[in-house]
C-alpha cells in the first residue's frame, strides 16, 4: 500500500518505524510544525520528523490540516491508506474520506475506555489492571471510530506512565501491519464502539501532580506511578518542592493530619494519609537530582511531626 503517516512524539516513533521496514510504501509523512524548546526559544522537529528525514520520506507540516491549501499537497501523495499515531489534530472529512482504505488510527487504550490526549498515563493513575492499543477506522469524532484490532496488555504491579508509554508504542506497529493485511483481503470486521460506556483522558497539566494528602495511600501512590517522568507528582517540603518519584502503600489504622512524617526509617519515611501510610523509597527536593530515601535522609535531618504541604 501507499501510506502517508501522520504522527508528532515519541510514542510514534516505533510505528513509523516498522512501517518503513515493511513491504508497504511510506510516501509521505504529516507532523506538527517545529516548536521552540528549551531556554533558548530554538525551533526543534518532532521524533516524526526526525525519523522521516532520516529514511528519505517527504515530510508536511501545516499548522492546520482543515486549511484548503493543505489537501492538494496530501492529495498529490496518492495515499491507499492514511495511518495517524498520536498527531494533535482533528482530520477533517475531506481527509478522512481520501484514501482508498480511510484513515487508521493506532490508539494508546481499550477504546471505548479512555479516548482523549493522555490514555496512557490516566490507565496507571485509574488503577487499571490491562491496558492496551486499539486499531480503529476515524471518523469525524474524537476517538469515537469503528474497532478494527485490540492487543491488550496486563499492566505490571510497578507500572509507570513512562514504562506502560515505552511498551504500548512497541505494541502498535505489529499490530498495524495485521490490519492493513487483513484490509487488503478485504477480512476486516470493524466492530462499532459501545459509546455509552466511554471514558476520557483529559491532558496532563503539572497542576495535576500536587499531591493532596487527604486522598488515601493507594490512590496518591498510583498517581506518583502515572505521573512519571512527567509532569511528576510533587508536594512541598519546608517551602521546597519535593518530587516523589517512588512509594509503597503502607496499610494502618492510624488517624492523624494528612500530610504529616509519622515515622523516619533509615531508607524511607511514612507519610500519614486520608487512609493508610504512604512510604516515600525515591525522591527530588528542588535543587537536587533524584535519589532513594535513604540518601536522601542521609543528608538531611526530617524530624518526625513535620509535615508535607
Amino acid at each position: 500500500m501507499r501510506v502517508v503517516f501522520m504522527g508528532t512524539p515519541d510514542f510514534a516513533v516505533p510505528t513509523l518505524q516498522v512501517l518503513l521496514d515493511s513491504r508497504h510504501d511510506v510516501v509521505g509523512v504529516v507532523t506538527q510544525p517545529d516548536r521552540p524548546k528549551g531556554r533558548s526559544g530554538k525551533l526543534q522537529p518532532s521524533p516524526v520528523k526526525e525519523k522521516a528525514m532520516e529514511a528519505g520520506v517527504p515530510v508536511l507540516q501545516p499548522e492546520k490540516v482543515k486549511d484548503p491549501a493543505f489537501f492538494p499537497e496530501l492529495e498529490a501523495l496518492q495515499p491507499d491508506v492514511i495511518v495517524v499515531v498520536a498527531f494533535g489534530q482533528i482530520l477533517p472529512e475531506t481527509v478522512l474520506n481520501l484514501p482508498k482504505y480511510g484513515c487508521m488510527n493506532v490508539h494508546a487504550s481499550l477504546l471505548p475506555k479512555l479516548r482523549g490526549a493522555a490514555p496512557i498515563q490516566w490507565s496507571v493513575i485509574d488503577g487499571d489492571s490491562e491496558s492496551g492499543v486499539t486499531i480503529m477506522q476515524m471518523d469525524k469524532g474524537l476517538d469515537t471510530g469503528d474497532i478494527l484490532l485490540v492487543e491488550k496488555y496486563r499492566l505490571a504491579p510497578k507500572e509507570t506512565g513512562g514504562s506502560l508509554f515505552d511498551k504500548l508504542s512497541e505494541l502498535g506497529g505489529p499490530l498495524l501491519l495485521k490490519a492493513l493485511d487483513l484490509a487488503e483481503k478485504g477480512e476486516l470486521s470493524p466492530v462499532p464502539q459501545k459509546h455509552e460506556k466511554h471514558t476520557y483522558a483529559k491532558m496532563l497539566t503539572k497542576a495535576l501532580g500536587e499531591i493532596d494528602f487527604t486522598q488515601s495511600a493507594e490512590v496518591i501512590e498510583r498517581l506518583i506511578r502515572g505521573l512519571n517522568p512527567w509532569p511528576s507528582a510533587y508536594t512541598h517540603l519546608a517551602g521546597k518542592m519535593l518530587k516523589i518519584w517512588d512509594a509503597d502503600v503502607v496499610p494502618s489504622e492510624t488517624k492523624g493530619e494528612p500530610g504529616r512524617i509519622v515515622q523516619v526509617e533509615k531508607d524511607s519515611f511514612m507519610v500519614q494519609t486520608g487512609k493508610d501510610l504512604l512510604k516515600i523509597n525515591s525522591l527530588q527536593l528542588e535543587g537536587k537530582k533524584r535519589m532513594d530515601a535513604e540518601s536522601f535522609l542521609r543528608g538531611y535531618t526530617l524530624e518526625v511531626g513535620s509535615t508535607l504541604s
